[in-house]
C-alpha cells in the first residue's frame, strides 16, 4: 500500500505520566501511525492525583553533543518536565512529519472513561489506543462483575468494550518481548516488537 493512497487517520493515544501510557504511545508510533496520519495525546487531568515526570518511562536517545543544550528545553518554571512535552517530542523524532496535537481535559465526575470516549467522538477519532495494567486476578477471571456493574472495570476495558472505533488496550512487555494488545475482536493478542 503506498503512503499517498490512505486517507489521513486521526489516532488517539490516552497520555498519563506511566509506564502503561509510554508502552501504548510506543505501540503507537511503531505500528499503527502513519505518516499522513494526525495524532492526539489526550491527557484527562485528575486534579487529586500525584504528579510523576515521564522521563524515567520514556527516554530520549542520546543527541548529538551540539544539541545537548535543548535538553531543558521541556521544562516549566518549577524545573518539572511536561510529561505530555516529553511525549509530543518522541513523537516528532519517530515520525517527523506527523501532526500531533495535546489535548488536556478536566476529569467529568468519576468518568474518565465517559470522558475520554465523549472527546475521541466529537474529534472524530479513528483509531484509540490505551495503555492497559493488568492484574494476574483480572486476565484469569475476567473484570466484568455480575449484573452489569461497571465497578471492577478498568478503564481500557470500558474504553474496548463501548468506544464506537477501534480501541486497543496496550501492555508493553519487557524491552524486547513486545506488546500484548486487547480489543473488541482480538484479547490478550501477542505482537513481537
Amino acid at each position: 500500500m503506498e503512503g499517498g493512497n490512505a486517507p489521513p487517520r486521526r489516532i488517539m493515544v490516552v497520555a498519563d505520566p506511566t509506564r502503561e501510557s509510554a508502552g501504548a504511545l510506543q505501540y503507537a508510533l511503531s505500528h499503527a501511525v502513519l505518516e499522513e496520519d494526525e495524532l492526539i495525546l489526550l491527557h484527562v487531568e485528575n486534579p487529586g492525583s500525584w504528579r510523576n515526570t515521564f522521563s524515567t518511562f520514556l527516554r530520549r536517545p542520546n543527541l548529538p553533543a551540539s544539541s545537548n543544550s535543548s535538553s531543558t528545553f521541556m521544562e516549566g518554571s518549577s524545573g518539572e518536565v511536561d510529561f505530555l512535552e516529553e511525549m509530543r517530542y518522541a513523537c516528532k523524532l519517530a515520525h517527523p512529519k506527523i501532526r500531533v496535537h495535546i489535548e488536556r481535559l478536566p476529569v467529568e465526575g468519576k468518568e474518565k472513561a465517559a470522558t475520554i470516549l465523549s472527546q475521541s467522538k466529537a474529534l472524530g477519532v479513528d483509531i484509540l489506543v490505551i495503555g492497559q495494567r493488568r492484574s494476574l486476578s483480572s486476565a484469569i477471571l475476567g473484570c466484568k462483575r455480575p449484573g452489569g456493574s461497571m465497578r471492577g472495570i478498568d478503564t481500557a476495558e470500558y474504553l474496548i468494550e463501548n468506544s464506537k472505533c477501534t480501541c486497543v488496550g496496550v501492555q508493553k512487555k519487557g524491552q524486547n518481548a513486545g506488546y500484548l494488545l486487547n480489543s473488541r475482536t482480538h484479547k490478550n493478542f501477542w505482537l513481537l516488537a
